[in-house]
């Protein structure tokens, strides 16, 4: 058998309040202007980590910020994985996060652990239903051999319809969606079906299930399934979507995540997703669970948020609104060769500490400036290391879509000091001394290349 050994989840410091869009009632989650799915998966991936040696990555989304590139290459860049490690990515719609869920734990049988991504930036069409109901966020999941899970993979089933439901042409800035009815009565039976057979297959009652975690593109294409099993309401997972909402291939994992942050030993939960089909999974939650458990919880990730984004940023930052940018040249595309020399750096943020004095250097050094040693460093990683604000500044002419840009000059605990950009920040509540930490995140996009980074940002 095979099943879960870590997991971590991430979602954005921003909300737009659905109130004040005019848009519904509640709050969804909002990637920031220099945030995508893979700078999200990359903050996911590093709460499920740990000291987690994986030989496999999946990336599933259906937000890819390439189109024709492998987009978990970065992700497993940043995570600093081995270059022998698998990558694979899967999209096209956002039952992906759970089909790679499952891919993995059944990778699990043949003593493979795997890395698992699901991130989106789910965007729809002013005053539709997509840009009401949806949100951003990440989840990634360890999977490996059942002798260390945290939650045992006890049963699966699936199930593949060719239908009209929601769908997307290359180039289309926003999803379409069909007649809600039609997708009912095709998806509605199908969901009902793949629930019972995953129960099935892993030997289950639905009376003694402790969470069922239900997802799709429709919530109505999952509604009858709680009758259908005989479901009391304390069984059902909170869906998040007052608070959240829906996060396109991360939502069914983002929600076993929280369903895993307070289970028991022994408990037993569904966890099924619906579009163009249906995926369903069985798990037991086993003794391990506090020990697979990530720092920060879905429930603190919801707590630590700003609530007063203007709609109109919200529309810029997504390229759905025009607006004159700031009077400065446009970003040039970033050098490949120079990206690779320094990859590490770049990518995976290692900077370099003396071997003779022990002094440490961002960016990575040749020459001590300390005691004088020559190519006497050692790599070292800063991503985890804490940080303070040693001196700052606001920009208000850097380009930027969240202008000003706080630029700042950061200590680290470690040993390090380096100039970076400050996000996720109010520039009236920045000051000197404040407690920080590494972000990774993307630049910019100069002439179709992404610049991904790091920066600074307080403690959430």
């Amino acid at each position: 058998m095979s099943g879960i050994l870590r997991y971590g989840s991430y979602i954005p410091y921003f909300r737009l309040d659905r109130q004040t869009a005019g848009i519904g009632r509640g709050e969804r989650a909002i990637a920031s202007y220099d945030e995508d799915s893979v700078s999200m998966a990359v903050e996911a991936g590093r709460q499920a980590l740990g000291d987690a040696a994986v030989d496999t990555l999946m990336f599933a989304t259906t937000s890819p910020p390439y189109a024709e590139k492998l987009n978990a290459a970065a992700i497993s860049a940043a995570l600093d994985l081995p270059a022998q490690t698998r990558s694979l990515e899967l999209g096209g719609n956002s039952r992906m996060g759970l089909a790679g869920l499952l891919l993995a734990s059944e990778l699990g049988h043949a003593k493979r652990t795997t890395l698992v991504c699901a991130s989106d930036v789910v965007v729809g069409a002013p005053g539709g239903a997509r840009e009401r109901d949806g949100g951003d966020a990440a989840v990634a999941f360890v999977t490996g051999p059942d002798d260390q899970a945290i939650a045992r993979l006890l049963g699966s089933a699936s199930t593949t319809a060719e239908v009209l439901d929601v769908w997307r042409l290359p180039g289309d800035p926003f999803a379409r969606q069909w007649e809600e009815r039609f997708g009912i009565e095709i998806l509605g039976p199908v969901s009902v079906d793949t629930a019972k057979r995953a129960l099935v297959n892993a030997g289950v009652e639905p009376a003694s299930l402790a969470k069922v975690v239900l997802d799709a593109t429709n919530r109505r294409d999952v509604a009858d399934i709680p009758r259908a099993l005989g479901l009391k309401s304390e069984q059902l997972a909170d869906p998040l979507v007052d608070n959240l909402g829906r996060t396109g291939a991360a939502h069914a994992g983002l929600l076993l995540a929280q369903v895993l942050d307070t289970a028991k030993p022994g408990d037993r939960v569904l966890v099924l997703s619906t579009a163009d089909g249906c995926d369903a999974l069985v798990f037991e939650v086993t003794d391990r669970i506090a020990s697979g458990r990530p720092a920060r919880s879905v429930a603190h990730w919801l707590a630590s948020r700003r609530t007063d984004l203007p709609y109109n940023n919200y529309l810029k930052w997504r390229g759905i609104l025009p607006f004159e940018p700031p009077r400065r040249p446009d970003p040039t595309r970033p050098a490949a060769p120079v990206m690779k020399r320094h990859e590490r750096w770049k990518y995976a943020f290692h900077g370099s500490r003396c071997a003779q004095c022990n002094q440490g250097y961002l960016p990575p050094q040749r020459v001590c400036v300390k005691c004088g040693a020559v190519d006497k460093m050692k790599e070292e990683p800063f991503a985890d290391q804490p940080c303070r604000i040693t001196t700052f500044t606001l920009d208000h002419l850097a380009y930027s879509l969240q202008p000003p840009v706080i630029s700042t000059v950061v200590d680290f605990g470690c040993g390090g000091r380096m100039a970076c950009e400050l996000a996720d920040a109010d520039p009236k509540d920045v000051g000197i001394g404040d407690q920080l930490e590494m972000t990774f995140r993307r630049f910019y996009t100069g002439e179709g290349v992404h610049n991904y980074f790091w920066k600074a940002r307080p403690v959430r």
